[in-house]
């Protein structure tokens, strides 16, 4: 197994005592577990004793096998998880706010859910008072699953987009959040009722972009509730702020791609409309992507343009089956991994790692334990542009970790002696893992799935 560096010790040491705003304050113990990037996909690095070393900001100072804790360190308040897991919190490329209670509200297709289910309950979010409630819970929620950071839709209202990223810079979360921009196609109370939008935008990343852990996305729903002039000052709007990701849907279902042929005839192709109006870049990160062409996915693997499989919302759906395998390896494609709460079944990203390696089954293209675990750490994190901050276990980087019970029930107990390596038991973490399986989740640092749930609920 590789071995944390710990070479470091001697140095770090020496350093604390002369740079007080940077001085340990806490040490975590426990099997130590991170997915970092290889020459060839993903590797798994294993520390059984390991140790890590807060800071007073939240990020880790030292990290290394227990018998190498540097002696300054030993006074230290300190958590011994024992043969528990620490893993870096999970990332979640694609998710819906607004949505956080409408798991399993049940529609014939994305179309019909859509109208029935999800417009009705995103008019609720004009109210300032719901939309903190919600922000509130759906990030707790994230937390009970043991994702830490997240790249999340809002509403079309202001204060949506207000509410999560309050909520989040509460929690010192990283957290990317847009407002939702749909000017057809939707009920009155969601659509843009004047050209203020891009003002709107504009204020809201000037507020918000960069404070704490927080960033901006341009968030155009997708092309069928967006008209041409709306999708050009999108565009616009992302060349104006060039760092900025943009998130948006393609190629979902077979219906929305036809709605997207008759409302733009010109267009060679769904990823076309988007092209053509500049939204095609290497920050941009696009759900699902399961219906595209061959000239759609070289296009935009060669923008380095991002899809997020969301393999629970495509099976419950009844969308497709997107194959991760094939647009990566033959067109390129950087392919992330997201619950897309609320059509997905599940907060928990090791249900939705259960999800994409059944659906590669089907495909025939096997995903491993590696790409999966890798993918919903640092592999999402470096899609969001945070991997310098989270997605592994790392001196420097911010305290984002999960402490995982491998065998939290009674099956994944019996189930153990079986497992012959770290793959084995990994693999039935993620088959039988839920968030039961999350004893605890740390945000830069701070332990947050113990708050009280009833807290949220009041």
């Amino acid at each position: 197994m590789d071995r944390f560096a710990t070479n470091e010790a001697a140095k770090l040491d020496q350093s604390w005592p002369n740079k007080s705003d940077e001085s340990p304050v806490q040490v975590i113990f426990g099997h130590m577990l991170d997915f970092p990037v290889a020459e060839k996909g993903f590797s798994i690095r294993s520390v059984p004793d390991g140790c890590l070393v807060l800071d007073r900001h939240g990020k880790i100072a030292w990290c290394g096998e227990r018998s190498s804790l540097p002696a300054s360190c030993y006074s230290l308040p300190a958590v011994d998880y024992q043969e528990k897991w620490i893993m870096p919190g999970f990332v979640d490329a694609h998710v819906h706010f607004p949505q956080y209670r409408m798991l399993a509200s049940h529609g014939e297709d994305l179309l019909d859910w859509l109208n029935r289910f999800t417009f009705p309950e995103e008019l609720a979010f004009e109210s300032p008072d719901f939309a903190e409630q919600a922000a509130a819970k759906f990030l707790q929620h994230l937390v009970r699953a043991g994702t830490t950071s997240c790249l999340c839709f809002s509403t079309t209202h202001r204060v949506s987009v207000e509410a999560i990223f309050r909520s989040a810079k509460n929690r010192n979360m990283a957290l990317i959040s847009g407002k939702t921009l749909m000017d057809r196609g939707a009920p009155i109370g969601l659509l843009e009722q004047s050209g203020n939008y891009i003002s709107d935008c504009r204020d809201l990343i000037e507020a918000w972009h960069g404070q704490g852990r927080l960033q901006y996305a341009i968030s155009p729903r997708f092309a069928v509730t967006s008209t041409e002039s709306q999708l050009e000052q999108c565009g616009e709007l992302a060349s104006e702020f060039s760092g900025l990701i943009i998130q948006s849907h393609l190629s979902e279902s077979i219906a929305e791609i036809e709605t997207v042929k008759k409302l733009f005839p010109w267009a060679k192709s769904y990823t076309h409309v988007y092209q053509r109006f500049g939204l095609v870049r290497d920050r941009s990160i696009f759900a699902h992507g399961i219906h595209l062409s061959t000239e759609e996915k070289d296009i935009l693997g060669a923008n380095k343009a991002a899809i997020v499989h969301c393999p629970t919302s495509n099976t419950f759906l009844g969308s497709g089956l997107f194959s991760w395998r094939v647009n990566k390896e033959n067109h390129g494609l950087r392919v992330g991994l997201g619950t897309d709460v609320g059509a997905g079944t599940s907060y928990s990203m090791l249900q939705t790692m259960k999800e994409a390696y059944i659906v590669s089954q089907l495909l025939g293209c096997r995903l491993t334990v590696n790409e999966l675990f890798g993918t919903a750490t640092i592999g999402n994190a470096g899609l969001l542009g945070i991997g310098s901050q989270v997605g592994t276990l790392e001196m420097g980087k911010f305290a984002d970790i999960i402490v995982v019970d491998p065998v939290a029930t009674p099956l994944m107990r019996d189930r153990s002696p079986l497992s012959n390596d770290i793959q084995d038991e990994l693999f039935s973490l993620l088959i039988l893992g839920d968030d039961r399986s999350i004893i605890s989740t740390y945000v830069a640092g701070v332990a947050q799935k113990s708050d009280s749930w009833d807290a949220v609920n009041q």
